[in-house]
This record gives C-alpha cells, structure tokens and sequence, in this order.
C-alpha cells in the first residue's frame, strides 16, 4: 500500500449525480474474499459473494490472486498486489500459507468464501463481541472533492481506500474453468493508504477523479490497523461507494 498525497482538484468532474453511498443502516462487517478465475473450487465462493453484496449490510471486495496462473489461465483481474495483501493476512493470522476461496472477516479471521452461513455467523459474533464495526466512517461527493469522514474512537489505524470494478463478465479459454462464463463484482484493482488515524475526528479529502482511472467504479473505505510490521489487521470502520445505479 502506498501513501497517498493530495493533490491538486481538478476540476469540472460531473460525477456526483451518478455516485451513490451504499445505505447501510447497520454495517456487518467487512468481508475480503481470494478468489481466482483459474481456481476450481472459486466459482461457488463468487456466487455466494454476490448474495453477500445484495445483503446490503455488509462491504464485500474481491482480490483476484494470481498464483493460479500457471494452471494455463491468465486471471485477467489478477495482482501480485493482491496476492501479497493474502501472505500479509496469513502472517497477520499466524498461518503458514494461502488458499482460495478465502474469506477474511473483518481482518480478524478467515473461513471458505464459499460458506455464506458461515460468514454471516462470523459477521454476527464479532458484532456481540465488540469486533465489528465501532468507528463511523463515511464518504461522500462534496462538488469537486470526495470528503471522507471518520469518527472518534480508541487506538491508530491506518485509512485505507480499496478500488474496484463494479462488475465485470469473464470467459476462461483454458485452465479449471475453461467455457464457464462468471460474473465477477466487486474486483479491487488498487489499495492506497490515504492518512492516519489516531483516535480523534479527521476528514480526508480526494479529488473525484480518483474513481474515474483505470475504469474504477468503486470504492471501499477501510480503517484498518496494523502489525508491528506493518501487515493488515483489524478493520474497524468501513464505507462503501459505488458509481451508477445498482443492478
């Protein structure tokens, strides 16, 4: 992750009448499902995250690994950035390696990204025991800027902004699922660190333009802490955005 600066506002960006906050009343969680196109177990975890997304409660994103490639399927939404955030978790976790589909809840812990009853389980505990989502975060179009907002609340983290491709349609030519046709959503194609939190109110200012590169259609706002090495831990605040109508 990179830290990002604010730079200067452009102007003229007429986004704000087609981007919309996700209206959630009562966030879950944050769910961060490992998945690959070249992956055969990984089509039933990217339809049970569809149905998490259509929940409502909860911010879902998609990190496409890539070390399935060598099966003879290029992931056309795969990183080496993705990959690395998954070793980050496993060390944060204390696991000694990575699979797919996996589904790390709240940068607390992982489960089958397949096992929809078993994620909103997971949701569902970390919220009656004080895991979830206790710092409001939001984010919003304020004309030419994108203000995010974050509330009060104890101990640092890191303010994290996750972009993603709202839905994409992919057709492997070989490998595992080779004449499939999938639905991807939610795909993260980038993940800055915008600022620092240390327990107090703070806003964050971005210029709009930021969901109009590389085709974004989205994004998550994270306020996630961190190892002492810097790896991804607890999340413990989130918002979502997205540009459009919702399908």
């Amino acid at each position: 992750m990179r830290l990002r600066l604010l730079v200067p506002l452009l102007a003229g960006i007429a986004l704000a009448s087609s981007l919309h906050a996700q209206e959630l009343a009562k966030i879950k969680g944050v769910v961060e499902l490992f998945t690959s196109q070249g992956c055969a177990s990984c089509p039933p975890a990217d339809a049970a995250f569809q149905k998490l997304i259509r929940q409502g409660d909860v911010v879902a994103l998609a990190y496409h690994v890539d070390y399935w490639n060598y099966l003879g399927w290029n992931d056309t939404m795969a990183s080496k950035d993705n990959t690395a955030r998954q070793y980050a978790y496993a060390r944060t976790l204390g696991r000694s390696g990575v699979y797919t589909p996996q589904a790390i809840i709240n940068g607390r812990d992982h489960l089958n990204g397949a096992d929809l009853n078993a994620i909103n389980f997971k949701l569902d505990e970390f919220q009656r025991q004080g895991k979830g989502l206790t710092v409001p975060v939001s984010a919003a179009m304020k004309g030419d800027e994108l203000e995010i907002k974050i509330g009060a609340g104890q101990g640092r983290a890191n303010v994290v902004v996750a972009y993603f491709d709202r839905e994409q349609q992919v057709s492997p030519k070989t490998g595992e699922n080779s004449g499939q046709q999938i639905t991807y959503l939610h795909s993260v194609s980038d993940v800055e660190t915008v600022g620092m939190w240390d327990g107090k109110e703070m806003n964050v200012v971005l210029p709009a333009n930021v969901l109009e590169r590389s085709g974004r259609r989205g994004l998550a706002v994270l306020l996630q802490s961190s190892t002492p090495s810097g790896d991804p831990a607890a999340i413990i605040g989130a918002t979502v955005l997205t540009i459009g109508t919702d399908g």
